[in-house]
């Protein structure tokens, strides 16, 4: 099982001491949790896509491309990348190249984002979003795998014997995660082709999040991949961590009361118990984490958000370290306990080359 840190890569200001950072310094702090949380032992480091203040990822192969230079062990991977509005062969091109340069270190979660506008700054649709996830994944796995495409669709300008470049690494594409908070219709597209589905349970009761993995799991089975529990089912954590619970809630609520997202809304406790998001010693994170394997199955992939919400840097490197330290070691025992044999383990590149 993989567990691992995501984030989105949000400008915000500290609630506490009034400073905001700049962009390059958030872009700077964003490379430097992604080399802690290699330090700390985790196994994966995921950015998001974001083409609109106040987010600063916008490229989001660059990043990871400075990361894996920076980097020799830590799978690299995309806490979503825009099938909707990049073009699929950009995304085949840039994804394979940054495979290369990572050494096959490298998955990516396909999502269609949560940002209206940015369909029409790349001249797409937002009623299209369904379609165009659907379409450009087709199209996506054809680059990846065939030498020569033709192709013809809806959304973009035809193809002709098309040949992507470079070719993926070992002829073996990256693992794609399917990437999604309410759609059944992209469970239903991850469990078709037999790929990843990272339900991102981040803010969502446990009953709406049961069914949408419940749904993939079925329709995994049903389209041949192999039994329902052997899926490969990925789920998003909130974290804030400190010895004494106490004093995690007492430094983390003004940045909870602050923030565009959380703030002005339900308190920090009745959040809490609505979601995953766990604000408490490392003990009680453990609990909460292993809760999920008793809602959800046995599963291979856990990605914490940790930064973001104008917290301080060294704050957010001392939650990785809390992470690597005291809470990762203990799910990695648990987990494992009384996990089917039959059960995958997290897809790696390794891994996916030895079965070709």
């Amino acid at each position: 099982m993989h567990f691992g840190i995501f984030g989105v890569g949000d400008i915000a200001t500290d609630p506490v001491t009034g400073v905001t950072p700049t962009e390059h310094e958030r872009i700077r702090r964003m490379v430097e949790t992604a080399v802690r949380a290699e330090e700390a032992g985790l196994d994966v480091y995921a950015t998001g896509e974001h083409h609109n203040p106040p987010f600063v990822p916008s490229s989001p192969t660059t990043l990871l491309g400075f990361v894996a230079a920076r980097t020799s062990r830590i799978v690299l991977s995309t806490s979503t990348t825009l099938i909707t509005t990049n073009d699929p062969v950009k995304i085949a091109e840039d994804y394979a190249m940054l495979q290369h340069l990572a050494d096959g270190r490298l998955d990516l979660m396909l999502g269609r984002g949560n940002t209206g506008p940015v369909y029409p700054w790349f001249g797409k649709d937002i009623r299209d979003g369904i379609a165009l996830a659907v379409e450009n994944y087709a199209l996506l796995r054809r680059l990846w795998r065939e030498e020569a495409v033709d192709w013809s669709g809806k959304f973009r300008s035809p193809l002709q014997g098309f040949t992507s470049t470079p070719r993926p690494l070992d002829g073996v594409p990256p693992f794609v995660w399917h990437g999604s908070i309410r759609s059944p219709q992209i469970a239903e597209q991850a469990a078709f082709y037999g790929d990843g589905f990272f339900a991102n349970n981040i803010f969502w009761p446990v009953e709406h999040t049961r069914r949408m993995i419940a749904l993939y799991r079925e329709r995994f089975e049903h389209h041949g991949h192999g039994p329902a529990d052997t899926a490969i089912v990925g789920l998003g954590g909130q974290t804030f961590i400190r010895r004494r619970s106490q004093d995690a809630i007492a430094e983390f609520r003004p940045y909870f009361d602050h923030s565009p997202i959380y703030g002005h809304g339900p308190s920090l406790e009745e959040t809490m118990d609505q979601t995953p998001l766990v604000v408490g010693s490392p003990e009680q994170v453990i609990d909460r984490t292993m809760r999920f394997r008793e809602d959800f199955g046995d599963y291979q992939r856990q990605l914490f958000n940790v930064d973001g919400m104008g917290l301080p840097h060294e704050t957010a490197l001392e939650q990785i370290d809390l992470l690597g330290a005291e809470v990762v070691p203990v799910l990695r025992k648990e987990f494992a306990r009384g996990r089917p044999a039959h059960v995958p383990d997290a897809p790696t590149h390794r891994s996916l080359a030895a079965v070709e």
